[in-house]
């Protein structure tokens, strides 16, 4: 990772802040992005005072005027993209026919435009380093999810995206892998999204019983060593996987009553 320039979306928490840690410190320049400018300098110094090399670059994922303007500046300051990390993203919990489906297109313009246009943008440059793509997506893109239509709607078309992409590229050089974390501690959940688009604040889960922000890092910065073209981390996640292809039928009582259990669950 020596030198190698790595483009990090919606990296101020979570996931992409620990993923920013990880390739950093294997030596890579790390660029995160995120809309929040303020959580974003302070991920910045964070990570320059891990001595890691870090721009941040304010960019909203769901734009794609400023994800390509994000783009050209990376290209301008570092001279190359390696890796592309499309981390981006953001929940919700409605049921569906009570949900303001601005919800769901805000949803679908972050997490699955997010994903098309910086991949679009950065693409060409990857080819050229013969570097590599990395999808987050989730658990959510193989099995939808109750109270989460549009989430698991973004997932699902990430999904499909990226393997399409993979396919194309297949004798190109660029690796592209997609990674499924299950349920991460991390504050996706605090900002998902009310029927009405407002920002819960909350949790409606037990943080502390779910793997760690870093330990998904870890795993996904191996994965991508490895060559998989794709990641299913946690038991549960891959027995839902599994189970999901098989027996769809029985997954969906055991989805409905999991979820059923959430704090103040709209399923009754």
């Amino acid at each position: 990772m020596k030198n190698k320039v790595v483009i990090i979306t919606g990296a101020s928490s979570g996931i992409g802040k620990a993923l920013a840690f990880e390739y950093g410190n294997k030596g890579a320049q790390v660029v995160i992005t995120g809309r929040n400018e303020a959580k974003l300098e302070e991920a910045k110094a964070e990570l320059v005072a891990a001595n890691i090399t870090c721009q941040a670059i304010v960019c909203d994922s769901s734009s794609e005027e400023q994800t390509r303007a994000m783009v050209a500046q990376v290209v301008q300051e570092f001279g190359r993209i390696d890796i592309l990390i499309n981390n981006a993203g953001i929940s919700m919990r409605s049921m569906f026919e009570n949900v303001d489906l601005k919800v769901l297109k805000q949803l679908m313009d972050i997490n699955f435009w997010g994903t098309v246009y910086a991949t679009h943008a950065a693409l060409p440059y990857i080819k050229e380093s013969k570097g590599g793509i990395i999808g987050i997506s989730s658990i959510a893109g193989y099995r939808g999810l109750p109270v989460r239509t549009g989430y698991s709607a973004s997932k699902f078309a990430m999904n499909g995206f990226l393997e399409a992409l993979r396919t194309e590229l297949l004798e190109t050089g660029v690796h592209v892998l997609t990674a499924c974390p299950g349920f991460t501690a991390s504050n996706i959940r605090n900002a998902s999204l009310n029927s009405e688009g407002k920002i819960t604040g909350d949790t409606m889960r037990d943080e502390e019983k779910m793997m760690s922000a870093e330990e998904v890092a870890a795993r996904i910065y191996t994965a991508f060593e490895q060559k998989k073209k794709t990641l299913v981390l946690t038991f549960q996640g891959k027995l839902t996987v599994f189970l999901n292809k098989w027996l769809n039928g029985l997954m969906d009582r055991l989805v409905y009553n999991t979820l059923k259990k959430e704090k103040d669950s709209p399923l009754k």
